[in-house]
């Protein structure tokens, strides 16, 4: 499909654009369960987080920190901050079964402006010193008021930007000239598609975002993402639809790529496989079907040392929509905070953007753990790519 010649197909669709708002209310009015509550209070992290560390109990495994050290990894800390990941709001589109986030149209937690400046200013103070990547996530990050003033700015800035997009919100209305922006600006999409048939897509992420996903692909690819050339980078994101963990990447690329194109002409540059993490609607899943001790074992059977090397902790730090700051996203969801800053034996639970001099501050300070991290190390991992939209 040429950049400059979209299908009719495409154009047609882009023009008749409806909101996936009104459908995914209307699903979480008609689900409800504890897998679609709005917010967890902090008593039900604490019992979610207990839940896990009791399903480790019951077959024999000791904490993560504890696992670590059994395998011959000392501790886990942060080096050079490379990647600031940017969590600007949990509005979305859409109500997935395996968010860790919990996002939904329901959320209105999002990033404002005096945030989004600081973020923006501890990211160029640290540029000199490693800093080349702004990961924007969410929620629907693009449905934030402050995503194009944070790409805006980061292109002038000369960091390179990755938007976290869940392809159906291309398609909002107001959102019509999204792709043509994001090619403007160079940024990098990595775009969940969990896979590639419509009923394993609808299950997880609500009836009809197969086809809505496929269309914002084409539209993607219209502009040229994706295409050979281009200098536009697509990623798609798969993740398993039950408790067993991601495939080997390269084969299920080849395949991703082969069913794509043949049966609807699209093209990406890489497939990302990611486990789902034992937090929030997936624990929450877990625990209704009785799986969650099956899934934890699961995880820690497949424990791969080597992924504690390249762990998205080492060299990314995480922002909330509010200006916390955390080690990771998964911690982020948590509300697990930093352990301590450089050099202080203090606790940081609390740190925002506005608390810290500068990113260095971070740096060789231990990482804050839990069960849920043997998520990020079984198989080939999910932290080194980050967390997804």
């Amino acid at each position: 499909m040429s950049a400059k010649a979209p299908s009719s197909r495409v154009a047609a669709a882009s023009q008749q654009r409806t909101s996936l708002i009104p459908e995914t209310l209307e699903e979480l009015k008609s689900t409800g369960g504890p897998s679609l509550q709005v917010q967890t209070p902090a008593q039900q992290r604490r019992e979610e987080r207990r839940r896990r560390q009791r399903s480790l109990d019951n077959i024999g495994v000791p904490s993560f920190s504890r696992f670590l050290q059994d395998a011959g990894v000392d501790k886990l800390e942060r080096g050079v901050a490379e990647i600031l990941q940017l969590n600007i709001g949990l509005y979305c589109n859409q109500a997935c079964s395996h968010c860790h986030v919990e996002s939904s149209p329901l959320r209105t937690e999002m990033m404002d402006r005096a945030t989004a400046e600081r973020c923006l200013q501890l990211a160029q103070e640290a540029q000199p010193h490693g800093l080349a990547m702004l990961d924007i996530t969410g929620g629907a990050p693009e449905l934030n008021s402050e995503f194009r003033y944070l790409v805006e700015q980061a292109a002038a800035m000369g960091l390179q930007t990755i938007d976290r997009c869940n392809l159906t919100v291309l398609l909002e209305p107001g959102q019509e000239d999204l792709p043509d922006f994001l090619a403007r600006h160079q940024v990098r999409v990595v775009a969940s598609l969990p896979c590639y048939s419509t009923t394993n897509v609808d299950e997880q992420r609500g009836s009809g975002v197969f086809q809505r996903s496929i269309t914002g692909l084409q539209l993607l690819n219209a502009v040229g993402y994706g295409q050979p050339g281009s200098g536009l980078h697509l990623d798609l994101v798969y993740n398993p639809n039950g408790a067993f963990l991601a495939p080997p990447q390269d084969a299920l690329q080849d395949a991703y790529k082969a069913e794509l194109e043949s049966a609807y002409g699209i093209v990406f540059n890489s497939l990302l496989a990611m486990n789902n993490m034992p937090i929030k609607r997936f624990a929450d899943y877990l625990l209704r079907k009785g799986e969650l001790q099956e899934y934890m074992q699961t995880l820690v059977q497949g424990f791969n040392v080597e992924s504690t090397s390249s762990l998205m902790c080492r060299n990314t730090i995480s922002v909330g929509w509010n200006g916390r700051i955390y080690d990771c996203d998964f911690n982020q969801q948590l509300d697990l905070g930093l352990r301590h800053l450089q050099g202080s034996q203090d606790a940081h639970q609390g740190s925002t953007v506005f608390d810290i001099g500068s990113l260095m501050e971070l740096q060789q300070a231990p990482i804050a753990v839990d069960s849920h991290c043997f998520g990020c190390t079984a198989g080939s991992g999910s932290g080194c790519q980050g967390a997804t939209s």
